[in-house]
């Protein structure tokens, strides 16, 4: 190829498009230089050793091989560029390199895999049939067993044939075999078994044809391998003499109500001798009808076993309280509660605590669920702490909190003093009975005043030591972290003076704090245990609902194998949402777990109908009556958490007066489904959400129906809307304003307008519109409004005092000198819930 002076040009490597290309140049048979091509420009670079400087390049004082006008810097920078060049080469090759070998090494792995699975496979069918193999022979052997034992039965009858005399013998006169008596009595008793009359033909049958000789036994039907088992086992007992097992007398449990079938099963009868026998008795069930328990009583007595009545209660037997050994116990680490009014400072503390940021994450900066958390001090003492909420509406959450701690810390802000959840929180930790030690937050603050607070918690009964007291009580600020130290050093010593122990090796039991509707995880129960070890894969019954662990997560989000006591977790693989506060019992199996949830779960929905039912006429006449006086506004409440939930059903049943109440006709936890859409559409309530939100579905429907859903994150917002809500059903009230007086001096008669009187205003206004009070010594007479009001002649819209004026009454005449006119008006006036 040549190039644009007429030179010719030989490539070096592949296509002279691609950056980094090298073509040596000639002229003339001489080599002159090399051109380097990259992806922008083309550079000339004088080959390599060509001149009289040898490899390195060309001498500087060799112009005449050099190209003019290229300085010695310029060949120095193109030989580099040609060297770089070459360097890339190399790495891309040594990269191509690389790859392939990692192909290779893949391919390689996956022959390996797929050899190691064929082995495998080959392994399994080879035991199969190995296992199949020994099953035939064993099935084998036990035939020849049996066949065994009927010839050894059979043989003195043999021996006695061959001794008969002379007529018993055969139609020759001579003696039959001795070994032909095992054969037939075989044969004679196969033909029993089958049923088959057994004549004693003297073999004249055996040469007749039959169906099966002829068609070989093919597509008869055949006997099934259970049906030759059973035929050898009862061979195998007759020829061993023995006789029928007796039969097992059973302990029954019979509750006040019971299922035929569940019925046999417990007495390990027939469920159709169980309905033969009822049948018998005049009773026409089935096997899925349930009978009384007197019935049942009198049919397991007829079966021969034992009855032992029992109560639905009595499933709950097998989660008693067990109490454990002194020597089986351990020391376990306590359980704090962080208590204390809203915006006091019980996260903020928690905080500093653990050198964590849960306050950035609560909703208007105040905490609305109950946390747990375990946390490890610089003296390895392991700590777990609840955080509960200071809202008013979470009393419950801060009884539940307060049940099932060790110790009480009371959070007062130095600058804000003792408040009103503050006092409910000492009622709740002397209500359990459990120690209390007093933090007293924000002492950095200028308002700060940790003596105002000790002479406030006087009133309340808590006397602490710096009063002489003794309760314990430690200045602290979460901002600066001032007096952390001195804290845990309080809570140590307090939970030294406990002595608190728990056994770890025995069934779990513990509280549920929390529970949630998780969307990608299901039901999740934040459970602190406080007895046992709750492991993965054990099988539990908390409250109506039931499971088996699926995973524990710690506090930092950490799956674990197992949790002992005072350990907090979130519990995964329940069948359902469990309330806040429910006992978790740990059981041996599955069926006692489901049956203890079903009877709790029947017993709650029966407690609930009665305490919503109406059992006399009275209280049917006053309910519809409440009714019809009543306002309702309606609600549905959905909650993120089970806790949540609870607060704002409570919160809403306060909201209302003798006139309108709030009614929550559904709460739960998780989205807003469309379920949820559908009750609230044929109830004509909006749909409340906290802290969770609408799907698609669901949003989809409620544009459709025209439902109203509101989403919240704060309980202070829910809790106004819905107050401002139920005040609308209010009726205004009426106000009267009294604006004015008139006395009447004369009483005139005009025509087509009847009596007129005429009055002087002797006080405030008398206006057309307002209305008016006849008043006779003082006592109404007439109460109406004005047909006209003159002055003069003109017809005038209001008169003020000290003016005449004539006024004629709507719709009444009887006017007298003297009398007196209120004259006032009546102002609509909204009214609000408290």
């Amino acid at each position: 190829m040549s190039d644009s002076d007429g030179k010719k040009t030989l490539g070096l490597r592949g296509s002279g498009s691609r950056p980094g290309n090298v073509k040596q140049s000639f002229s003339h048979g001489r080599t002159k230089n090399v051109v380097v091509e990259t992806k922008r420009k083309r550079v000339v670079v004088p080959k390599p050793g060509a001149g009289k400087g040898g490899a390195g390049g060309v001498a500087a004082g060799d112009a005449s091989r050099r190209p003019a006008g290229i300085s010695d810097a310029e060949m120095e920078r193109r030989l580099k560029a040609l060297q770089a060049a070459k360097a890339r080469e190399s790495e891309e090759a040594a990269q191509r390199e690389a790859e392939e070998k990692a192909r290779a090494e893949e391919r390689e792995r996956r022959r390996a895999e797929q050899e190691v699975k064929e082995r495998e496979q080959r392994e399994a069918e080879e035991r199969a049939r190995q296992k199949a193999e020994d099953e035939e022979r064993k099935r084998k052997e036990d035939a020849e067993a049996a066949k065994r034992a009927a010839a050894e039965k059979a043989a003195p009858k043999a021996d006695k044939t061959a001794g008969a005399p002379a007529e018993a013998r055969g139609p020759a006169g001579a003696a039959k075999p001795a070994a032909q008596a095992p054969r037939k009595a075989e044969r004679e008793r196969e033909e029993r078994g089958r049923g088959t009359k057994v004549r004693n033909d003297g073999g004249r049958r055996s040469g007749k044809l039959t169906l099966s000789q002829a068609t070989g036994g093919e597509g008869g039907r055949q006997r099934s391998v259970a049906s030759m088992k059973r035929k050898q086992e009862r061979a195998r007992q007759k020829a061993m003499g023995q006789i029928e097992r007796e039969k097992v007398i059973r302990e029954v449990q019979l509750p006040e109500a019971i299922v035929v079938s569940e019925l046999a099963n417990r007495m390990a009868e027939r469920v159709a001798d169980v309905v033969k026998a009822l049948m018998k008795m005049g009773m026409m069930v089935t096997q899925n009808q349930t009978i009384d328990a007197d019935t049942a009583e009198l049919i397991i007595e007829e079966f021969g076993h034992n009855v032992v009545r029992v109560s639905d209660a009595d499933v709950e037997d097998v989660i008693k309280e067990i109490i454990d050994a002194d020597d089986d116990l351990e020391s376990r680490p306590p359980v704090i509660t962080i208590m204390g009014h809203v915006d006091h400072g019980k996260t903020s503390l928690l905080d500093a605590i653990r050198d964590a940021k849960v306050v950035s994450g609560e909703a208007g900066g105040i905490t609305q669920h109950i946390g747990a958390y375990q946390v490890t001090t610089d003296s390895g003492a392991v700590l777990s702490f609840l955080d509960t909420p200071g809202h008013a509406a979470f009393t419950s959450m801060r009884s539940r909190g307060a049940q099932v701690t060790d110790i009480v810390v009371l959070v007062v802000a130095a600058d804000d003093s003792v408040m009103p959840q503050t006092i409910e929180a000492i009622a709740h930790a002397k209500a359990a009975g459990v120690p209390m030690i007093v933090a007293i937050n924000k002492i950095d603050k200028p308002a700060a005043d940790a003596t105002r607070v000790r002479t406030e918690l006087l009133q309340h009964e808590v006397i602490v030591e710096a009063m002489s007291g003794e309760v314990q009580d430690v200045e602290v600020s979460a901002h600066t972290g001032q007096g952390l130290d001195e804290l845990l050093e309080a809570i140590a010593l307090q939970s030294e003076l406990l002595e608190l122990k728990a056994n770890p090796d025995r069934a779990a039991q513990g509280a549920v704090i929390e529970a949630q509707l998780d969307v990608g995880r299901g039901p999740v129960a934040t459970v602190l245990v406080q007895k046992g070890t709750l492991r993965q894969g054990d099988i539990f019954v908390v409250g109506e609902q039931y499971g088996k662990v699926r995973a524990l997560i710690n506090d930092k989000g950490e799956r674990v194998q197992e949790a002992g006591p005072s350990v907090p977790v979130e519990v995964l693989g329940l069948n359902g949402t469990p309330e806040a506060g429910d006992v978790l019992n740990v059981t041996e199996t599955e069926a006692q777990a489901r049956e203890i949830a079903e009877y709790r779960e029947h017993a709650a929905k029966d407690k609930r109908a009665a305490a919503g039912a109406a059992t006399t006429l009275e209280q049917l006449m006053q309910k519809a009556k409440d009714d019809e006086t009543v306002s309702e506004l309606p609600i549905l409440v959905k909650a993120d958490v089970q806790g949540s939930a609870e607060a704002i059903v409570q919160a809403m049943e306060k909201i209302g007066n003798d006139e309108v109440r709030v009614r929550v006709l559904h709460s739960g936890v998780g989205a807003i489904t469309e379920t949820d859409i559908g009750l609230a559409e044929a109830s004509g309530a909006p749909v409340m959400g906290f802290n969770v939100r609408a799907n698609a579905s669901a949003r989809n429907t409620a544009n459709q129906k025209g439902v109203e859903i509101r989403y919240y994150s704060v309980i202070y917002d829910l809790v106004d809307d819905v107050k401002a809500a139920a005040s609308g059903l209010l009726s205004a009230e009426i106000k009267e304003n009294f604006i004015g007086y008139a006395e009447i001096k004369d009483v005139f008669k005009v025509s087509n307008v009847g009596k007129v009187a005429g009055c002087l205003v002797t006080e405030g206004v008398a206006r057309r519109s307002a209305g008016v009070r006849l008043l006779r010594d003082n006592v109404v007479i007439h109460e109406g409004t004005l047909k006209t009001l003159k002055r003069f002649k003109d017809e005038v819209a209001e008169v003020q005092s000290g003016q005449e004026c004539g006024m004629a009454f709507e719709n009444y005449e009887d006017i007298r000198p003297k009398d007196v006119i209120e004259i006032f008006e009546r102002v609509e006036v909204t009214r609000t819930l408290d």
